[in-house]
């Protein structure tokens, strides 16, 4: 999905790269949401996934992540309509992932 048409913007982090695809598998099973970015941080100790879609889809694609992830969510929020500078910084993780894609 194309950051410029994003409605809302959910983050979840957890601690360790396992637990952060184990939350977005649960995430993308339980509602319409698409991996925007994933941030990792202290050699991959503290990861952190943005996912986005619908005010609606996002909040309990969140929700689900916090009460099935196999670890504990550290933090977690959903931001509907995002300001423009929030999405300049969530473009800004997107394109060092794609960046290192290739």
């Amino acid at each position: 999905m194309a950051v410029d048409k994003i409605k809302s913007l959910g983050f979840v982090e957890v601690s360790g790269t396992v637990a952060a695809i184990d939350a977005l598998d649960v995430m993308c099973k339980s509602a319409d949401v698409e991996l925007v970015t994933w941030e990792r941080k202290l050699g991959g100790r503290m990861v952190t996934i943005v996912i986005t879609g619908t005010v609606s889809d996002v909040s309990e694609a969140v929700s689900c992540a916090k009460q099935n992830c196999m670890a504990q969510i550290m933090a977690s929020n959903v931001i509907a309509n995002p300001h423009d500078e929030t999405l300049r910084l969530v473009r800004l993780s997107a394109s060092r992932l794609a960046k290192n894609k290739n």
